[in-house]
């Protein structure tokens, strides 16, 4: 319906009724551009309106494991509304990069989203403490304890003080972060990264811990991280092995896997406040449930999918090195020599830092 006609419409009040349609005509056009379009779910109206949509945004392929679970649980919801409302996933950054989709969450502009854990530290710095050096080299499963039983909750509460999002639940994984190098010297150990500029995707201790090593970090957007690798303008990049094998990055000419373990990302559920507040109960408990169902499912997935990774990345030639454990420590060790000084600077909190400390083997 064109403005024009709306107005004339509007300005029509030849019965009540008449006017009660034109409100809820109203509330829809202006829903509409908000994370669930339509009216508020949960209201019952004679006028026929279209379903309600919430749109789920993934910046990564439909392969990774981050698009991959969102599309489980959009199908499983959609299931258990039966009807109430579509849920939609939007991958490939169709809809926004995770680095630029907390604030649109905030807005109103998008319904839902699972951004990494090192593009949370911009807005409550405490994010950055998985990505300290006390947790580099450390076996998977010694940061999935650590996490699930002292920071999450914690740093799930203090991230919604701060941002108008809510957390729905437990966080997944993506797997292990490593480091993934074009050509150059072979690296065999933490000494041999020095000079070497490798990309990063957020975390202000992500940069600190690879500067601390002697490379050179650089803040590069996921969708352009082919093109940096080909041109030279990195000779390296952190993730994880699955996420080279969703991008085929040994055709932008990565080499060698450096197993080094430097820390373990993560993935956290947000809803956008304004959504989360204007769904009935029952639809937000069907959310929670649903979710809290996949979570564990999750994990298991994205565990299987980095094994398989590496023995994809080993048939394409790729070379793998994988440190000793004393080697890792040895890293660790050096590492630790700065971390002081990071929680200092990151403005962290050194109580829970203490906390989380205490729990490391």
């Amino acid at each position: 319906m064109r403005r024009t006609q709306f107005g004339r419409l509007f300005m029509e009040r030849r019965s009540s009724t008449r006017n009660r349609a034109i409100l809820v005509l109203f509330a829809v056009v202006v829903l509409g551009l908000s994370g669930v379009p339509g009216p508020p779910i949960g209201t019952g109206t004679a006028l026929a309106r279209p379903v309600p949509v919430l749109r789920i945004s993934s910046e990564n392929t439909s392969s990774h494991v981050q698009t991959r679970v969102l599309e489980i649980f959009a199908e499983r919801l959609g299931s258990r509304l039966n009807g109430r409302m579509a849920v939609e996933v939007h991958g490939d950054g169709a809809l926004f990069r995770d680095r630029d989709v907390i604030d649109a969450l905030c807005a109103d502009r998008v319904g839902m989203a699972v951004p990494g854990i090192w593009h949370l530290g911009r807005f409550e710095p405490n994010f950055n403490i998985p990505l300290l050096p006390m947790f580099h080299g450390r076996d998977p499963n010694v940061a999935h304890v650590v996490t699930d039983t002292v920071l999450s909750a914690d740093l799930s509460a203090r991230l919604e003080s701060r941002l108008d999002v809510h957390v729905l639940g437990r966080w997944i994984d993506l797997g292990s972060a490593h480091l993934f190098l074009a050509g150059g010297k072979r690296v065999e150990r933490f000494e041999d990264l020095r000079g070497r500029s490798i990309r990063v995707a957020g975390g202000a201790a992500n940069a600190e811990r690879i500067a601390a090593f002697g490379a050179v970090p650089r803040v590069i957007p996921w969708e352009e991280t082919p093109w940096a690798l080909k041109s030279g303008t990195v000779e390296g990049t952190l993730t994880s092995a699955a996420t080279v094998v969703s991008a085929r990055l040994w055709d932008a000419g990565l080499t060698q896997a450096y197993l080094d373990f430097e820390y373990f990302p993560q993935y956290v559920p947000l809803v956008s406040g304004p959504l989360w507040r204007r769904l009935p109960e029952d639809i937000r408990q069907a959310m929670v449930e649903t979710w809290d169902g996949l979570v564990d499912e999750a994990r298991a997935s994205a565990a299987r999918d980095q094994a398989v990774a590496l023995t994809v990345l080993e048939s394409v030639g790729m070379t793998i090195v994988r440190p000793s454990e004393g080697e890792r420590r040895r890293a660790r060790d050096y590492l630790m020599g700065e971390q002081d000084r990071l929680i200092e600077t990151l403005g962290l909190d050194p109580i829970l830092v203490a906390r989380v400390r205490k729990d490391l083997p």
